[in-house]
């Protein structure tokens, strides 16, 4: 059973530095196609750690390899991967820091970072909730959260697209982000 976690139990979750567990998160995307469906993707490799304190998060880090994209489409795939879009044999990763995490009340965070994407780097922003917070059944101590975010691609320089007969674009420009990560005591 999950606990809940807010600013004014902060001491369930403990201070310290936390790993992501890849096998037990998610990094997604979901971006519109032809003005009227949604693609949904994802990341399947990825690592990096948050660290909390007395009053909930202090810092979050990752890295992305964005050769391991994954839309369920592999020739779309392919074309994510190449100079269109990605580029990832010249950028083989996506990273992020953080620059400031804000509580903004019952285990929730405003996380503000810097995202580098294909050799540029843009400050984001992810909303965030802490999960819970306890030990799982082999004893390893757990921290999880959520995050949501949308970043506009051609900020990083992924401009491609393709105009419709119809009008509209075949991709669109904002790209929201959803991460949810299960995170083990370093």
């Amino acid at each position: 059973m999950s606990t809940a976690v807010t600013t004014a139990e902060a001491t369930l979750v403990p201070a310290g530095t936390w790993n992501i567990d890849p096998s037990h998160s998610s990094i997604g995307f979901s971006v519109k196609h032809m003005v009227i469906a949604t693609v949904r993707g994802r990341f399947a490799t990825f690592s990096g750690s948050v660290t909390t304190d007395a009053d909930g998060l202090t810092s979050v880090t990752g890295a992305i390899d964005a050769g391991s994209i994954d839309t369920n489409e592999p020739q779309r795939d392919g074309h994510l991967r190449s100079a269109d879009f990605f580029e990832v044999e010249t950028h083989p990763q996506i990273t992020f820091a953080s620059t400031r995490v804000e509580p903004t009340g019952d285990g929730e965070f405003r996380i503000v970072g810097d995202l580098s994407i294909k050799g540029t780097t843009r400050e984001v922003t992810l909303d965030a909730e802490v999960q819970g917070a306890g030990a799982d059944p082999y004893g390893n101590e757990r921290v999880a959260l959520e995050a949501k975010g949308e970043v506009n691609r051609k900020d990083f320089g992924l401009n491609w697209n393709q105009v419709l007969e119809a009008g509209g674009v075949l991709v669109g420009e904002k790209i929201r982000l959803t991460l949810d990560l299960s995170t083990v005591r370093a």
